[in-house]
């Protein structure tokens, strides 16, 4: 799937239901199949950073990633930087609010 199919939408939704971080996996710019899609989903990403930190999530919570599909090591090395990231910052702060509910 395009990283421009991901809706802002679903990254707040994901956020407000406790989730404690979203990696979206890009292709690198210049290279898109879509042509010029995931410079969309910069400007996206971009844009829900400051919105994120207004519900006090942390910016670091949500990272966009340029990664191809011949970059396996890239991508699991990524993962285990974003799991060790999500580790040290601690459970979403949404999280915690959920529970008391």
């Amino acid at each position: 799937m395009c990283s421009s199919r991901v809706d802002p939408e679903f990254v707040i939704s994901a956020f407000m239901t406790g989730v404690d971080g979203v990696l979206i996996a890009a292709c690198h710019p210049g290279n898109c199949h879509y042509v010029s899609q995931n410079y969309k989903t910069i400007k996206r990403v971009a844009l829900l950073e400051p919105l994120l930190e207004t519900f006090g999530i942390n910016k670091k919570r949500l990272r966009l990633e340029f990664i191809s599909a011949g970059e396996g090591n890239k991508f699991a090395e990524t993962i285990d930087d974003m799991v060790s990231l999500l580790k040290e910052l601690g459970p979403s702060p949404l999280s915690k609010s959920k529970e008391d509910k």
